[in-house]
């Protein structure tokens, strides 16, 4: 009963992605800014407290801080720059299905043995698209459809 139910969420979750692929891009991108934002502020009153201590301490915190602080506002006017820094994500999450494909693949159910090839193609493909397109909407259809296919694999399977 739990593997239908998770499999029904995924089904859902990757409905929902194939759906909108884009819808959480700018409220992220305002959120992380201020989470950035107070960050960096958080650093630089701590640099500046660290001074008496340890100088050299304290001048690592402010030069962290200025940074957390530019990019906190850099996110919160410029979404492109969060699309951007979030870019590199792209590499991140490719690596990740492709590890997870290899692991299913090599793991002894026969169920994941599937979810693995599909997750070791899919994390393929993404790297692909993410680095010639670079394109979130299609990123994010790619993940709507990961989340799809694992969930009617996972329905579909008897085990």
């Amino acid at each position: 009963m739990q593997k239908m139910g998770s499999a029904i969420i995924l089904i859902i979750l990757g409905l929902i992605v194939l759906a909108f692929p884009l819808l959480g891009l700018v409220p992220l991108s305002l959120l992380t800014g201020f989470i950035v934002l107070i960050l960096g502020i958080g650093l630089i009153l701590g640099g500046i407290a660290e001074m008496g201590e340890s100088a050299g301490m304290g001048i690592l915190e402010l030069i962290l801080g200025i940074i957390a602080l530019i990019l906190g506002i850099g996110f919160i006017f410029n979404p492109a720059l969060f699309s951007f820094v979030a870019g590199l994500i792209v590499y991140i999450v490719g690596l990740f299905l492709i590890i997870a494909g290899i692991i299913g693949i090599v793991s002894k159910s026969g169920g994941s043995r599937w979810n693995g090839v599909l997750a070791l193609i899919i994390g393929i493909i993404y790297l692909i698209v993410g680095v010639l397109i670079a394109n979130p909407l299609y990123l994010g259809i790619l993940i709507g459809l990961w989340l799809l296919f694992t969930g009617i694999i996972m329905l579909v399977k008897k085990d």
